[in-house]
């Protein structure tokens, strides 16, 4: 390979650490070096509009929708994303298939007294943007009050910090990867709260057609991560749900079994379905449609608009 290669990743301090773990993991596992990889900074919706719900302004895709263009138009040649802001339906002419190994999925509570959640004050505020973690919370503390937050973490933690909020909700890989985690309260197991599907899962993206990139990635491919990924975002894909689809997913992998663990609320979050499945590995894919489908079947669609 002789031309450079250009890295598409959002703007924000953590994006471009996950952009730089990547170009790290290809420089180790091939013989590119720091010189014949670059990172470029891409400005998303996702990153410009703070002040309302993901769902109000079209959904997950605003956080990639402008770094697949790149891609598509060959001004990029890989696109970096968080596997959670990625819609489960895949961009005609591009592929999604080469995971990093996995970041710590649980999510975290941050207080500014260092409160867990069931030492809050009656009738906390929390904050978040998902309906999820929202209904999930509420099943946990039914009197506090969810209120939308948006922004990277240093802009969540700020606000926290101001007062708005008496706590918020964030993943821990994030906190992890931007060497925070001293902040935390709170760690929630995978079984307390079901994260979000992909989540701490680093996600490469190149072009269809692009034989020589895809070479390359498959090189720095984490098997384990990738039977997680399909495994849970199958999920998304049979119930065809968008960034307002309250579901959580978390494959767990022990020896050649797969654990497969997954929750969709209703629209209105009073109710829950809950499916549990357990295969052997190589059915990963499997596994993730037929959870999917039994959490659709029990749902009635009361997931859905």
């Amino acid at each position: 390979m002789n031309k450079k290669i250009t890295i598409g990743s959002r703007g924000s301090k953590l994006a471009l650490i996950y952009a730089q773990i990547a170009k790290d993991k290809i420089i180790q596992n091939t013989n590119l070096n720091d010189e014949d990889i670059l990172i470029k900074k891409i400005i998303t919706k996702g990153d410009q509009v703070q002040d309302v719900r993901l769902s109000e302004v079209g959904g997950k895709g605003l956080f990639s929708t402008n770094i697949e263009k790149e891609l598509q138009d060959k001004k990029i040649d890989i696109a970096v994303h968080a596997l959670k802001d990625l819609p489960a339906i895949e961009t005609e002419g591009l592929l999604v298939d080469i995971f990093l190994e996995r970041n710590d999925p649980r999510e975290i509570l941050i207080t500014t007294d260092k409160k867990k959640l069931k030492e809050l004050k009656p009738n906390a505020i929390i904050g978040t943007s998902s309906y999820r973690r929202e209904f999930q919370i509420k099943n946990i503390r039914p009197d506090v009050n969810c209120k939308l937050i948006r922004g990277n973490v240093d802009t969540r933690i700020k606000k926290l910090k101001e007062g708005l909020y008496d706590a918020i909700i964030l993943s821990y890989a994030g906190m992890k990867s931007l060497k925070i985690d001293d902040q935390i309260s709170e760690i929630f197991s995978v079984e307390d709260i079901i994260p979000s599907a992909g989540q701490g899962i680093i996600a490469l993206q190149c072009r269809q057609d692009d034989s020589k990139t895809i070479s390359l990635l498959e090189k720095i491919n984490h098997k384990k991560t990738y039977q997680q990924a399909y495994a849970e975002r199958n999920i998304l894909k049979v119930l065809e749900g968008d960034c307002e689809t309250a579901v959580g997913a978390h494959a767990n992998i022990e020896g050649d079994k797969i654990t497969l663990e997954a929750e969709l609320f209703s629209l209105d979050g009073i109710q829950r379905f809950y499916e549990k499945k357990s295969s052997k590995i190589e059915n990963a894919k499997k596994l993730g449609k037929e959870v999917g489908q039994i959490l659709k079947t029990k749902s009635k669609n009361s997931y859905k608009k």
